[in-house]
């Protein structure tokens, strides 16, 4: 069945959107030394998807990863889970969140020690109720409304309103328009884009970098039989619980309970019967070295 002139020129916004947003994360990665994961061939993964796994080896396909020690050849700590999204209708909008949580908080919930962002940069129409939805499950929200998107292609003299109602033959039209267009007039549409809603855009930036650029403020240690222990960083608190001396007199130590606190507000909490696994939980919070060359 050939595809709908409505439904391929969704594909185009689609597309426009994330033309707009792929330059802007590239260059953050780049300057705060990440890994830009997208769309393409990789040799760390098969395939040309953008494809990680939960810890049930489910496959979720995603748009963009920022990652943490990432290379080609090698699959990085996640700092950022970004999903990017179109819808023209309100009927859609709450299943494409829906969606979009089933991807990413299975993820988030797999790599819950490194606490990444999760975010979704939508364009078009969604309901109160479906962003809500969103950001009451901790996902930052960019939202280019569709008078925005309407906006931005009008200054390149293509009319990308529609409803149900639209015949064929003029989907047909815009379409064409959009073609006719040369590689740096499709950059520059995607620019106006952001232009158009260009203050929630640095925000949402902001709080990407606010989380990726947190810091370990403290770590504090209670065994169970003890006083709880401040440490500073990861290394003194991997030291403190392998030098730990159990008094002769105290009962055994029934756990460890740990607690991270970032200096942005954010904290994870985890607790452990066994020594060694409290160690290799702190040691996941250690800096990804590079590879070396030979």
């Amino acid at each position: 069945m050939a595809e709908s002139p409505a439904h391929k020129f969704g594909q185009v916004i689609g597309e426009v959107l994330e033309e707009a947003v792929r330059p802007l994360l590239a260059k953050f990665a780049k300057k705060h030394e990440l890994y830009f994961d997208k769309k393409g061939s990789r040799p760390a993964r098969p395939g040309k998807q953008c494809t990680w796994r939960d810890l049930n080896k489910n496959a979720h396909d995603l748009d963009f990863v920022l990652e943490r020690g990432g290379t080609d050849a090698k699959l990085g700590i996640p700092a950022a889970f970004i999903e990017t999204t179109w819808r023209r209708y309100t009927k859609h909008s709450r299943n494409k969140a829906q969606e979009i949580q089933g991807a990413i908080l299975p993820l988030a919930e797999t790599y819950r020690n490194a606490r990444p962002f999760i975010g979704v940069i939508l364009a078009g129409v969604f309901t109160k109720g479906a962003l809500a939805q969103l950001r009451s499950l901790g996902f930052s929200v960019l939202h280019f409304s569709y008078e925005s998107v309407v906006a931005a292609f009008k200054q390149f003299g293509i009319d990308a309103f529609f409803d149900e109602s639209t015949p064929r033959s003029e989907f047909r039209k815009k379409i064409a328009l959009y073609g006719a267009l040369s590689t740096e007039e499709r950059r520059l549409l995607a620019q106006a884009l952001l232009r158009t809603q260009g203050i929630e855009v640095r925000q949402f930036m902001s709080t990407l970098k606010k989380v990726v650029l947190r810091q370990i403020d403290r770590i504090t240690i209670l065994p169970l039989h003890g006083r709880p222990t401040d440490l500073e960083t990861i290394a003194d608190a991997i030291l403190f619980i392998q030098s730990y001396k159990e008094p002769a007199k105290a009962l055994p130590i029934v756990r460890y309970e740990i607690l991270v606190r970032y200096n942005n507000g954010d904290s994870i909490e985890a607790n452990y019967e066994v020594k060694k696994d409290a160690i290799e939980f702190l040691q996941s919070y250690l800096p990804v070295l590079p590879p070396k060359n030979n």
